[in-house]
């Protein structure tokens, strides 16, 4: 998990009635347990070239699916087929605290995983004090390990999210309190955002520290078109590089030029209490959507449900806010992880206590839970148009805690989601233990007014590849309202357009190097194709 925020902030209670009328949500296709009797749980989800998934994961169990575990919690990788069976799975760390946070898969057909070690023993080297940044690179099974480096200082840094960048290497964000030690350069104050740009070998080729004299973590990162980076979390300061905060924690994003050097533009969204996000996304507009979770309900928060919320606001190139959308009920709503949709809306998931306001569906606790903290949370997934109205919601996962950490848009226009539950009932079918892995495979949303009939079976194909300024997209059947949609390797989409005809050309320019997936809609009939960018 990238925050665990239900510990920290009160929840209010209080009852909020709404009335809305929405889509129908789609239903469970599989859903899948993985662990042992310790405690598992995946931060992160991607859809592989193959159509099966990687999931990044810290485990500490040493039985049932996990096995090599070498003391403590160790990073856990999962391999799925695209029916969510287990492939193969992986365990790297050391003795110590060893929790994976972020994946993705390389254009090798490997993977680079990211996250956080106090270990120095075992798979861990080189630690520069109390918790680093780990980040390891691997082949197409993990069994073969290219690289593996720890980043920091002599203090705590922390990995959230790294992503590829366009010249072949990465970037990652987190959070450190460090001060020019190993691989941060400075501190502003207690906590700072911690950005790090390395290259294909794991080499630091820049470092950046900013914040002010409060606490102030990095949650997501995305590279833009110009080859700059937006950055989006927290900051609780107003001073340093911190300006026009709210009060409390607001939503603090900010855009860096290619190299860290230049700050473009920073904003802090929020209220007077607690705002923090967690989850950022490009958006086809040019713009970005970010979601979270806000406790406050004033500034540029509005309609919060007397508890926390759901934030999830959507800005344009230059951090302006065009909507914003407090989701939930009166008790506590968490947002990990948002993705713009092939439709041109927004699926935002995480967790809810809450069962009113906009949250039905919800699985109560058998038991009862203590003091502030709901003995129960559900995976909540919520469906956004455009403008942020809501088209659908579900609450997944049993009677225990259910934390949705991660999802992604799948080949087939359906929604897979990860995190961890210790439930072992409602829409769950066995738990081996404790806190288990657990991935739900939503079906496609209906297209049935944009139908191609049953009857038909159409193909499709996509060349060159390997291409580079432009693909050539050839089916042999056609409608007007068939329509060709990319997605990267994260589930993101980087392009959508109406098929021209049975043969239509589509600027691939704007896209890095890598690998995506094409995906042909026609109402009830779907067709993918991979391709690589070189």
């Amino acid at each position: 998990m990238k925050f665990n925020y239900k510990k920290t902030l009160p929840v209010l209670a209080g009852i909020f009635f709404s009335g809305f009328a929405m889509a129908q949500a789609p239903s469970i296709q599989w859903q899948k347990s993985f662990g042992g009797t310790g405690s598992d749980y995946a931060s992160s989800i991607i859809q592989t070239a193959d159509g099966g998934y990687m999931i990044a994961a810290s485990s500490n169990s040493t039985n049932g699916h996990v096995t090599g575990n070498h003391g403590n919690s160790d990073y856990w990788l999962l391999k799925l087929n695209s029916t969510g069976g287990l492939q193969w799975q992986k365990t790297f760390g050391g003795t110590g605290d060893d929790r994976a946070t972020s994946v993705i898969q390389t254009t090798d057909g490997g993977y680079v995983v990211a996250g956080n070690s106090d270990s120095n023993n075992g798979d861990v080297t080189g630690n520069h004090g109390f918790t680093d940044g780990w980040v390891l690179k691997l082949n197409s099974d993990a069994g073969v390990t290219y690289w593996k480096k720890a980043f920091g200082g002599t203090n705590y840094d922390t990995i959230n999210e790294i992503v590829p960048t366009t010249d072949g290497g990465y970037i990652f964000v987190g959070s450190s309190s460090s001060n020019n030690t190993g691989d941060v350069p400075g501190n502003n104050g207690y906590i700072d955002y911690w950005i790090v740009k390395i290259n294909s070998d794991g080499n630091v080729q820049w470092k950046k520290s900013l914040g002010g004299t409060g606490d102030d973590r990095a949650g997501s990162v995305v590279q833009t078109t110009d080859g700059g980076y937006v950055v989006a979390g927290y900051a609780e300061n107003n001073n340093g590089d911190v300006t026009e905060n709210h009060g409390g924690k607001d939503y603090w994003i900010i855009k860096l030029n290619s190299d860290g050097g230049v700050i473009y533009w920073k904003k802090s969204l929020g209220g007077s209490h607690q705002d923090l996000a967690t989850s950022l996304a490009k958006t086809s507009d040019g713009g970005f959507i970010v979601a979270g979770h806000a406790f406050s309900n004033d500034g540029d928060v509005t309609g919060n449900h007397d508890g926390t919320d759901y934030w999830v606001v959507k800005i344009d190139a230059t951090g302006n806010i065009q909507w914003q959308k407090a989701l939930g009920g009166s008790k506590a709503d968490f947002a990990s992880s948002v993705i713009q949709t092939n439709d041109g809306g927004y699926l935002v998931v995480g967790s809810t206590a809450s069962n009113d306001g906009q949250v039905t569906g919800y699985h109560p606790s058998t038991g009862s839970g203590s003091g502030e903290v709901p003995s129960s949370y559900d995976y909540w997934a919520v469906k956004l148009g455009a403008t942020g109205n809501i088209q659908w919601q579900k609450c997944l996962g049993g009677s225990g805690v259910d934390d949705a950490n991660s999802v992604i848009q799948t080949a087939d226009g359906g929604y897979i989601i990860a995190g961890g539950s210790n439930s072992n009932n409602g829409d769950l079918t066995v738990n081996q233990g404790n806190d288990d892995v657990w991935v739900v495979k939503l079906a496609p949303e209906n297209l049935a007014t944009n139908e191609v009939s049953k009857d038909i079976v159409v193909t499709a194909n996509v060349f060159p590849n390997p291409a580079k300024d432009y693909i050539t997209l050839k089916v042999d059947y056609f409608t007007p309202s068939m329509q060709v949609v990319i997605t990267d390797m994260l589930g993101k989409t980087v392009h959508q357009q109406k098929l021209e005809g049975l043969r239509t050309k589509i600027n691939t320019s704007h896209l890095e190097k890598g690998v995506y997936f094409l995906t042909v809609q026609g109402g009830t009939q779907k067709i993918t194709k991979k391709f690589i960018i070189e």
